[in-house]
């Protein structure tokens, strides 16, 4: 007896339980269960929003008010690939990429504001 046993109590291993007869479906029903419900809770919702997203910006046309990402408000001047020319004030334009267009608004929106 080491005068470290006094402070802290020996661990001692136990004997094993003895194992549960449960068949294979029953072990793998609760991780398909919890994969399901992530699918339809996290996964899906996410896949529908990125198909708006993407749609929304097939249909951007010139002229259209749309509000970026970061808050920035105003008209599609010009249109590439890749990039959009957003005019936010009389001969004030700003180049943003075409994933940062955030919405697009009704027509006069900016205009009322």
């Amino acid at each position: 007896m080491d005068l470290l046993d006094l402070l802290i109590a020996p661990a001692h291993a136990q004997a094993a339980a003895p194992a549960a007869g449960g068949s294979m479906w029953q072990t793998l029903l609760l991780p398909i269960v919890f994969i399901g419900l992530m699918y339809f809770l996290m996964i899906r919702p996410q896949m529908k929003r990125q198909k708006e997203h993407r749609s929304m910006l097939d249909k951007l046309n010139r002229g259209d008010e749309v509000i970026t990402s970061g808050g920035i408000a105003g008209t599609v001047t010009e249109m590439g690939d890749n990039f959009v020319t957003v005019e936010v004030a009389t001969g004030v334009q700003l180049r943003v990429q075409r994933g940062a267009i955030a919405n697009v608004l009704p027509k006069g929106t900016l205009k009322s504001a």
